[in-house]
């Protein structure tokens, strides 16, 4: 048994230990070269979602070269996997009660019978607290369950307390991505409630992205932080923006609840486009991508590429 199948075999059982382990090779390539699925969604210049438009107002550049689109939709029909991942470090334990009722509120709403969803725990370790349902009473009973790690005060030279603590986000979204997203079909979306402070992962943000990347999944990320803690919005914002997703900043929108509820509003006014690349090549280097919108005042968002297969 290799590293990556013990770490992964942890995370099924219910928590990740502290032992840095290697990473080990990359895994294979998921999405087929020979058509690409891009879900994006389009606001206007006052940020609404737009959700009236066609094939005809967008073009799909790869590479800086135009493909011809071979299939248009809303994606509002297509089956739906979301992965919660929780941080219940110390940074977190004031918002863990909203986060509580905002997702089993959240999941009420979205999920329909042929969806999907897990609930995934992360600070110094990971617990799977409930694997993939379409269930939203075993999900409610699982954000339950969930409690948040009390800060631990440890007294430094200087006058300022520090706190002892482990947040592993990046491993939660590699694991995430790889364990649970990849041979789901449909849009697959991530979405962190977190500081974005990592500290002790074993994979780095580019790994956890690019698994993000290969199992074709969306992060929405809802950044929540206590100033005397450390926080990291950057790195949510990489995360986020490039697989097509955006950060939710909770003091400033109001809340976790409406936070739940914006997404819930965006993921209804999505769009699908598919295209054959003129590249054929199965290299596994990685394409950028990028849906333009015909009306220069729309902007889109949407993942910025994909891996291709590779051989």
């Amino acid at each position: 048994m290799n590293d990556h199948d013990k770490l992964s075999r942890r995370l099924a059982i219910g928590a990740i230990a502290g032992t840095p382990l290697a990473l080990a090779q990359d895994p294979v390539i998921r999405v087929d070269v020979r058509l690409v699925n891009v879900t994006f969604s389009v606001r206007n210049k006052q940020g609404g979602l737009v959700g009236n438009l066609t094939k005809d107002d967008f073009s799909v550049i790869e590479d800086g070269k135009p493909q011809e689109i071979s299939r248009f939709n809303r994606d509002t029909d297509l089956p739906l996997t979301i992965g919660l991942l929780v941080d219940i470090s110390g940074s977190m334990y004031n918002v863990i009660e909203t986060a509580r009722r905002g997702a089993s509120e959240f999941f009420r709403k979205v999920l329909r019978e042929k969806d999907l969803a897990f609930l995934i725990t992360f600070g110094s370790e990971l617990e799977l607290v409930q694997d993939l349902t379409s269930s939203k009473n075993l999900l409610e009973r699982g954000m339950s369950e969930v409690r948040g790690t009390r800060p631990t005060r440890v007294m430094t030279q200087g006058p300022i307390p520090t706190v002892a603590r482990g947040t592993r986000l990046f491993d939660a979204v590699y694991l995430a991505a790889d364990e649970k997203l990849k041979n789901e079909t449909g849009r697959k979306l991530i979405v962190l409630l977190t500081d974005g402070d990592d500290q002790g992962s074993v994979y780095k943000p580019a790994e956890a992205l690019k698994q993000a990347h290969l199992s074709d999944a969306v992060i929405y990320s809802f950044f929540y932080h206590e100033p005397m803690f450390g926080s990291d919005e950057g790195a949510l914002k990489r995360l986020s923006g490039d697989t097509g997703g955006r950060v939710f900043d909770v003091a400033r929108r109001g809340g976790l609840d409406q936070a739940f509820t914006q997404l819930q509003e965006e993921m209804r006014s999505q769009y699908s486009i598919a295209y054959t690349p003129t590249n054929d090549k199965k290299d596994g280097v990685f394409r950028r991508v990028e849906i333009k919108p015909k009306d220069s005042s729309l902007k889109v968002q949407a993942r910025r590429g994909y891996y291709p297969s590779g051989a």
